[in-house]
């Protein structure tokens, strides 16, 4: 190799590489974490603990996989610049616990989140919360993302989402929610999704989502709803989805969706045991014709009763449904008819024969 070409690489060799990881900032032992965009990687390192030393300029900070039981207080102290925070797939049973010997499993006083003001994601998906405080809300005024799916959680109390102004997604699938509060979601005035699928909810009551009116998409598939209320989906101007698919359903009311004002709707409503009858098949005959709704799975609807028709497709048997019911009620009117008539003739024949007998009586009468 000429003598250049060695001074060179030489060179090049003495210059220093570029760190993929903070040289002059600090970052907890087990964590990765990256200058050029405050990312802070701490996926699956078996953490039992939110880890110390976090770089305060952190903006997505990335807890995913690991053995967190609790997150206590400051554990997120000073991250003012924090707007994503992931602690998905981990086993939480606790926010900030107060008393270490009461084994409770509700989130308690949330102060380890009191930093995160300017926080925009938080993921607390798949972990082992089973509710909420009246006051988790109270330090996270700026966030526009929950993810609360697959979780424990029973009820919810609708002081523990009043902060929650700027909220645009709560996904809250599969746990375990038999009920929601009328006023659950009154503070949630620009939520645009909501996800409750996956639970045990039993009905869709009037004014749950009275203030949802920017609300975009309403997933409520795979509980075990049988009633939606007439004016349940009013205020909701701006639905473009509303799944209902996997749950209880047997008929609905033509009006719970004339009061539905969008400018176009698609509604998931297969997998759920409908009352295949001349009613039911004139409420889809309406839906249909409406151009701002728009049933996506209808070639999928089978009946759940009678029991003749079970596991049938609607489509195939809405044109016969209502023939069949006006077929019996024609034979029911012409029973009804020649009962009449019947009865008619028959004292017809009684007041013909009573008249008959009268003449021949009078007939046989001696003349005087």
């Amino acid at each position: 190799m000429p003598a250049a070409g060695c001074a060179v690489l030489a060179a090049m060799l003495l210059l220093p590489l570029p760190p993929p990881l903070h040289a002059a900032k600090r970052c907890p032992g087990r964590c990765l974490c990256y200058e050029s965009s405050d990312l802070v990687d701490c996926r699956s390192r078996g953490l039992v603990r939110v880890p110390p030393r976090v770089p305060r300029g952190t903006w997505l900070l990335d807890l995913n996989g690991n053995q967190l039981t609790e997150v206590q207080r400051g554990s997120f102290a000073g991250l003012w610049a924090l707007k994503v925070l992931l602690v998905s797939n981990n086993s939480i049973q606790t926010l900030q616990p107060q008393f270490h010997a009461i084994a409770t499993l509700y989130i308690s006083a949330p102060q380890c989140l009191s930093s995160l003001r300017f926080l925009e994601r938080l993921d607390l998906s798949s972990n082992r919360l089973r509710g909420l405080p009246r006051d988790f809300s109270q330090s996270l005024s700026s966030l526009q993302e929950l993810q609360l799916a697959r979780n424990l959680l029973r009820d919810l109390d609708s002081a523990s989402l009043a902060g929650l102004g700027h909220l645009r997604k709560l996904d809250l699938s599969h746990n375990r929610i038999l009920a929601v509060d009328v006023a659950a979601f009154g503070g949630l005035f620009r939520l645009s999704l909501l996800d409750l699928s996956g639970n045990g909810l039993t009905e869709l009551g009037d004014g749950v989502l009275s203030r949802q009116q920017r609300l975009e998409v309403l997933l409520l598939g795979r509980n075990n709803i049988s009633r939606i209320g007439t004016r349940a989906l009013a205020p909701l101007r701006s639905l473009r989805l509303f799944g209902l698919r996997g749950n209880q359903l047997e008929h609905i009311r033509f009006k719970t969706f004339l009061a539905l004002q969008t400018t176009s709707t698609h509604l998931q409503l297969s997998l759920n045991p409908w009352t295949c009858d001349c009613e039911l098949q004139r409420v889809f005959s309406k839906i249909r014709d409406m151009r701002r709704l728009h049933v996506d799975d209808y070639q999928e609807l089978r009946c759940g009763a009678p029991a003749r028709q079970a596991g049938s497709l609607l489509a195939a048997l809405d044109s016969q449904l209502c023939i069949a019911e006006t077929a019996s009620v024609l034979v029911i009117t012409i029973t009804v008819i020649l009962a009449v008539v019947g009865t008619l003739m028959k004292a017809e024949r009684d007041r013909s024969k009573n008249k008959q007998t009268a003449g021949d009586a009078d007939s046989e009468r001696p003349e005087q």
